[in-house]
């Protein structure tokens, strides 16, 4: 049985989230109230995309190398779709909007998500693992 792991996933989601609360204050000194907002609805967006992609992996049975490919493509498309509407959803409805504060965010969170790569998956009672140990 093969078995994507959502440690990375989850490790890269709490990154997600101090960048944006981080970023959410740092926007609010010269921004105000709608900078701070900006800046979070831009980390937001990638945070449920990136929760919908961990979601999507962990709930299919991957049977094979094959199936396991097909779930991780359906994953990022469902990602894709999910960050498209929710930047539509919010370009169309926040007319307050401060640019540089959402879309900065929304870039950062997108670059820590791609970091999820780098982020070894660790056997508490056996130390770092090798890609093909089971």
């Amino acid at each position: 049985m093969f078995k994507v792991e959502l440690r990375p996933i989850r490790t890269v989601l709490r990154w997600q989230v101090l960048a944006t609360v981080v970023l959410t204050l740092v926007s609010a000194i010269p921004w105000g109230k709608d900078g701070a907002l900006s800046a979070a609805l831009g980390g937001a967006i990638n945070l449920v995309a990136g929760w919908a992609y961990g979601w999507i992996l962990s709930r299919s049975g991957k049977a094979s190398p094959g199936e396991a490919l097909r779930t991780m493509f359906r994953a990022e498309a469902v990602k894709v779709l999910v960050i498209i509407v929710l930047l539509w959803m919010v370009f169309v409805n926040y007319a307050g909007i401060v640019h540089a504060a959402f879309l900065g965010t929304f870039a950062i969170t997108v670059a820590i998500f791609a970091a999820a790569i780098a982020v070894r998956d660790v056997d508490e009672n056996k130390g770092p693992r090798a890609a093909g140990d089971q």
